[in-house]
């Protein structure tokens, strides 16, 4: 209704403002009245505007606190229903996870039972392996403790040997015996033997030479380890220095055993008028070459051969072909009459040989004459009539048994 009065009221208004707009195109037109109606009807528009502004918002007011309360329930409702369903999902997404914390307990169990087993054989096996492996090691650790406790022992041994002056000499003795025991004969060679006389100083070993009263050539043997292992230390250093000083040092050993081996044991015509120096080493041998002059300087002045394991062997080997010769020399007469024998023997071997020849030919003779008369008993008998062997056999016996 009031918004009826309203439309009303504005048309109105809007007629009075024409009648107004045509009244003021005429003159002398009294229009106040118009005015005042105007005023009085846009009063009426303006209160009827408040009235229905005033209604509607009373209106709008009460349907939004409905729609509000509506809301409030609807809200309400909504909220009951997704408690509701999220409680019902909530104990769905709890009664799976228990299922599924059963399920994978139980499968857990299982993989957890068959990795156990898997590992605790796979772990034996290894284990197993392994203790196998490391006591076949271990053994093999142990045998070569042993071999390293003989090597050590056998290296402590040698340092002992090659440490004491007396036992380094021994050996290199050993040594230039065995050579010796090697190449010659026991009766050819003498060992601590006084060559010279009226000395007391017996030589190492002594060789002794196939002559009516006997000639020794004397061997000595000596190893200057101190020097010798000062100076192959210096080498593998690269010190020339040391080098040079340690190898004056084995030169200056060298010519002073030279000339005691000179002063002691070369006494001719009892000796040879040398003496023969024998170093154990090739490595020492090689060494005592390479000083400058060494060798023909002890040859000249002391009359001592220096030699090593390799020249002594040459030596010895060269004084046996020697021995052997000179025993062909001493023994050429025995050889020419053995040979003598052989020729008489060998002439009276030519005499049965001719009366064997003959006898051969006479036999051969007989056997020629047996073979012809042979073919001619075939020609003979060739007509005769051949029996069988049974038939031949039943004659034989017939004329046996008349």
């Amino acid at each position: 209704m009031t918004n009826v009065l309203l439309i009303v009221a504005i048309l109105n208004t809007l007629i009075l403002i024409v009648f107004l707009v045509r009244h003021l195109q005429r003159p002398a037109v009294d229009v106040k009245p118009l005015f005042e109606q105007l005023e009085k009807n846009l009063e009426r528009v303006e209160r009827l505007l408040r009235e229905e502004i005033a209604a509607n918002r009373g209106e709008q007011i009460k349907s939004l606190q409905g729609f509000s309360s509506t809301l409030s329930g609807q809200l309400n409702a909504l909220t009951q229903m997704n408690e509701q369903k999220l409680e019902k999902l909530r104990e769905a997404v709890e009664q799976q996870l228990r299922h599924m914390q059963q399920d994978n307990a139980q499968k857990l169990e299982q993989m957890r039972a068959t990795v156990d087993e898997k590992l605790q054989a796979t772990l034996e096996k290894r284990l197993g392996e392994s203790f196998k492996l490391v006591s076949d090691r271990l053994e093999k650790v142990h045998a070569g403790l042993g071999e390293m406790q003989n090597l050590a022992s056998g290296v402590g041994d040698l340092k002992k040997v090659l440490t004491n002056v007396k036992t380094r000499g021994t050996w290199g003795e050993i040594q230039l015996e065995s050579l010796l025991a090697q190449l010659l004969t026991p009766q050819q060679y003498e060992k601590n033997i006084a060559t010279k006389r009226g000395s007391r100083d017996p030589v190492e070993f002594a060789i002794r030479l196939p002559r009516e009263h006997g000639v020794f050539i004397p061997i000595d043997a000596k190893f200057p380890k101190e020097d010798y292992e000062r100076l192959v230390h210096a080498q593998e250093q690269g010190n020339p220095v040391l080098v040079e000083e340690y190898s004056k040092a084995i030169e200056a050993h060298i010519k002073m055993e030279a000339k005691k081996i000179k002063d002691k044991y070369i006494d001719p015509p009892q000796t040879t008028d040398f003496a023969l120096l024998y170093l154990p080493t090739e490595g020492l041998y090689a060494e005592v070459l390479r000083r400058p002059g060494l060798f023909e300087q002890m040859q000249k002045e002391n009359r001592v051969i220096i030699t090593g394991p390799t020249t002594i062997a040459a030596i010895l080997n060269a004084l046996q072909m020697g021995f052997r010769t000179l025993a062909v020399e001493q023994r050429a007469s025995e050889v020419w009459t053995l040979l003598g024998s052989v020729k008489n023997e060998f002439g009276k071997f030519g005499d049965l040989l001719e009366k064997a020849q003959k006898k051969l030919e006479s036999a051969g003779e007989e056997i020629g004459n047996a073979a012809r008369k042979s073919r001619t008993i075939e020609k003979e008998l060739k007509d005769v009539q051949v029996l069988s062997p049974i038939e031949s056999s039943a004659k034989l016996l017939d004329i046996a048994n008349p």
